[in-house]
């Protein structure tokens, strides 16, 4: 099992009543919230978690990408990944997950940022790409109809970008380049790793498993029974284009809380839970999903779990019945995660071990007793050969 530890950045000091005149922590929250003296503390102390769990021997360390909202306050994800980048151990990989390429103006740019990154840490990134969630394209003022086009024609410019000889004319529908010539040119051969998080689109795993690419496939915010099916998917998917998927292929990204017992894991963590899934997430269908966002199919799956992930209030407990948080002591969260893995099929593990409101001693306290007392005992376990077998019956 590999392990990333993943940092939303949220803006936790976020008024908790905010939600008697406000629908959502996105889009429309007016910025007035925002207290850039509280803001300014913030940000330094999540940089300072990114850099004590890449001390603490996480294979990598991950940020992303959301715009105008108080859920996670990241809307230049290279920056941050560029402040890192001199400062954690020479070993420890960054991902970026992602740029939400259908909503940017100059995908070569990003190509570019990605470029000098991976030449300032040898070789340490991993480049995520996203179509970015439909309150994106409210924020910036994209059409949603044109996301699945506009993120195949971006990929496609930056792969080239980084991996032809240059300069050579790129000729899009929404992207016209005369001169593609890529100064830097990427460390890593051919180009640094991409990894597709989704939330289950079909189109987004069969792009992500195609064989010229084989990405890693990422599930985010899911409960666990849909957890395995998208798994699944992703494996069925490979054995019709030929080949068999890599448990290395697919990865689970989950919030976790680690204490010394259950009962104290599950009191540390209930209120900021709860605040990270019912003031930050929550969001109205319309900003979800706007109109031509997805496929008829996509849509129908991501409305199942819309049901359990951005809907009405949830509880804790309902939240670790769901498998969308593991709560618990180390051996607790050593079974549960054992037991995913098993029923699952992937060897990456995101874990989110900041959340919400989660104040800065028991954030440290989780990465510090995740590293040091959970990672270990999962350092060798991989996805069962039966997983694979089962999905070319």
């Amino acid at each position: 099992m590999r392990f990333f530890f993943f940092h939303l950045m949220p803006y936790a000091a976020l008024d908790p009543d905010y939600d008697q005149t406000h629908k959502s922590a996105w889009v429309t929250l007016p910025n007035s919230y925002y207290d850039p003296e509280i803001g300014a503390d913030l940000y330094n102390r999540y940089l300072d978690e990114l850099e004590y769990a890449a001390e603490l021997g996480f294979e990598g360390i991950g940020v992303n990408e959301h715009h105008q909202n108080a859920y996670g306050l990241m809307p230049c994800p290279n920056v941050f990944a560029g402040m890192l980048a001199r400062r954690i151990p020479k070993h420890t990989k960054i991902a970026i997950l992602g740029r939400a390429l259908p909503v940017l103006s100059n995908p070569l740019s990003v190509a570019e940022e990605f470029a000098v990154l991976d030449n300032v840490t040898r070789g340490r990134i991993i480049t995520g790409f996203v179509r970015g969630i439909g309150a994106e394209y409210h924020s910036l003022a994209v059409n949603p109809t044109e996301s699945h086009a506009r993120f195949h024609e971006a990929h496609d410019l930056i792969t080239q970008a980084w991996t032809r000889d240059g300069p050579f004319a790129f000729e899009g529908k929404y992207y016209h380049f005369p001169y593609v010539n890529l100064w830097p040119r990427v460390y890593q051969k051919p180009h640094p790793p991409i990894w597709i998080p989704s939330q289950g689109s079909s189109e987004t795993i069969a792009f992500a498993a195609h064989p010229d690419r084989r990405y890693v496939y990422l599930q985010t915010a899911t409960p666990a029974v849909m957890l395995f099916r998208y798994m699944q998917a992703y494996r069925n998917e490979a054995l019709r284009m030929g080949y068999q998927a890599s448990p290395d292929q697919l990865g689970w990204s989950v919030k976790i809380h680690v204490a010394e017992t259950d009962e104290i894991a599950r009191r540390e963590a209930k209120p900021h839970v709860e605040a990270f899934a019912n003031k930050f997430l929550r969001m109205p269908p319309e900003m979800l999903l706007p109109p031509g966002y997805t496929s008829i199919e996509s849509m129908k799956r991501i409305q199942e779990a819309k049901k359990t992930i951005t809907g009405g209030a949830r509880t804790m407990e309902q939240m670790i019945e769901q498998g969308t948080f593991i709560c618990g002591s180390p051996q607790t969260v050593i079974d549960q995660l054992a037991d995913y893995q098993r029923k699952g099929g992937f060897n990456i593990v995101m874990a989110g071990l900041h959340y919400g409101t989660l104040p800065a001693e028991l954030t440290r306290k989780n990465i510090e007793m995740f590293a040091r007392e959970v990672m270990p005992a999962l350092a060798n376990a991989t996805a069962p050969a039966s997983i694979a077998a089962a999905a070319a019956e």
